[in-house]
């Protein structure tokens, strides 16, 4: 029996295949970051093609949390409004709908990958300040974030947490916290990008903080049968920046907070880093975590092939695979991947014809 396509119980939530969705933002979203007939299309056709986690890109917490003024929020009842369908249709199709919650941080109010200009976007193009852990910018062309005090911390995180429940009332089943790619969350994590003084920086334990509190709100919202994930970035790739070592000691603790899995991607923090991409190349980071801080763990990056991602669920290196590219050239990997390796495509029925 194909280990990717055994279901994965997480709470009160079970996912049919350990096939998920990455989050990938889209940049289409309408004003005021509401979600449009674009991400209905986007995420219900790869519940159709047949993955069993379908999650949102980077949805933001608050309108300074956007990465572009064209990225996805969920701060208001518009945007619950606007979601629902969304949830409602990937739920019909069997597959379980998940958000992804985001604060960019000082990485905010940037223009979107193919627009001819670079870096920040000023408030004459719809842009804002953003704001970080401290005020330096990420890079020179980018705009100089406002350093948050401990009252705009204390906003963050009930943010995050209102933004869970309003999560759960739009219809999706998983919650994910993202504390990746040199967002608000991970930038408070690497000493790289935390030069802080106060309870918030200095050490581990007090760079961690933040994300601890945000994971401990966002479980105390949405209560205890809903799953909660966090994407972390289990490296820098840069000396002197955050370690696995690091992710190992924050993913144990996530898990006491109520962590259900630890989705593990790398980088974002340093604008120069080697990263040594490859097939697979963030698996093992994956395995080091499911296996030294006891917790559930994601693995994603360059994951192509049906053989390659049953090898790493059967081998026991991480419980969940995330597809982002692959996904994105064929919605249906997931129906092919289980026919391919002797499980049950299950076409929806006006499909099957062709099958």
């Amino acid at each position: 029996m194909s280990a990717l396509f055994t279901p994965l119980a997480l709470r009160g939530v079970t996912l049919p295949n350990r096939i998920a969705l990455a989050p990938m933002c889209q940049y289409r979203a309408g004003p005021d970051g509401l979600p449009t007939d674009w991400h209905r299309v986007h995420l219900g056709s790869r519940a159709v093609g047949g993955a069993g986690l379908i999650v949102t890109e980077a949805t933001a917490v608050v309108p300074e949390g956007r990465i572009s003024p064209e990225d996805t929020g969920i701060w208001s009842d518009a945007h619950v409004d606007a979601w629902r369908p969304v949830a409602a249709f990937v739920a019909g199709q069997g597959a379980v709908p998940a958000v992804q919650l985001a604060h960019a941080g000082f990485k905010a109010s940037t223009y979107r990958p193919w627009a001819q200009e670079r870096g920040g976007v000023p408030d004459a193009d719809g842009g804002w300040r953003p704001v970080g852990p401290g005020a330096e910018s990420f890079l020179p062309d980018y705009r100089q974030p406002t350093a948050l005090d401990e009252a705009g911390i204390a906003g963050v995180v009930s943010a995050f947490a209102t933004a869970a429940g309003r999560a759960v009332d739009a219809g999706f089943a998983v919650v994910e916290i993202h504390a990746a790619h040199g967002y608000l969350l991970h930038e408070f994590l690497s000493p790289l990008t935390n030069h802080r003084t106060d309870g918030y920086g200095g050490d581990r334990a007090a760079r961690m903080r933040l994300t601890l509190e945000v994971a401990r709100a966002v479980r105390a919202t949405v209560g205890e049968q809903v799953p909660v994930l966090t994407r972390i970035s289990a490296t820098d790739w840069v000396d002197g920046g955050w370690t696995v070592d690091d992710s190992v000691a924050l993913a144990a603790e996530l898990a006491a907070t109520g962590v259900d899995l630890v989705d593990v991607s790398s980088g974002g923090a340093a604008a120069g880093a080697t990263i040594p991409v490859g097939p697979g190349y963030q698996v093992p980071l994956a395995a080091q975590i499911r296996r030294e801080a006891g917790v559930a763990t994601g693995a994603v990056g360059l994951i192509v092939e049906p053989e390659q991602a049953e090898q790493i669920v059967a081998a026991g290196e991480a419980d969940l695979v995330l597809l982002g590219r692959e996904l994105l050239r064929d919605p249906y990997w997931p129906r092919r991947a289980a026919a391919k390796l002797g499980a049950s495509a299950d076409w929806p029925d006006p499909y099957a014809r062709a099958f």
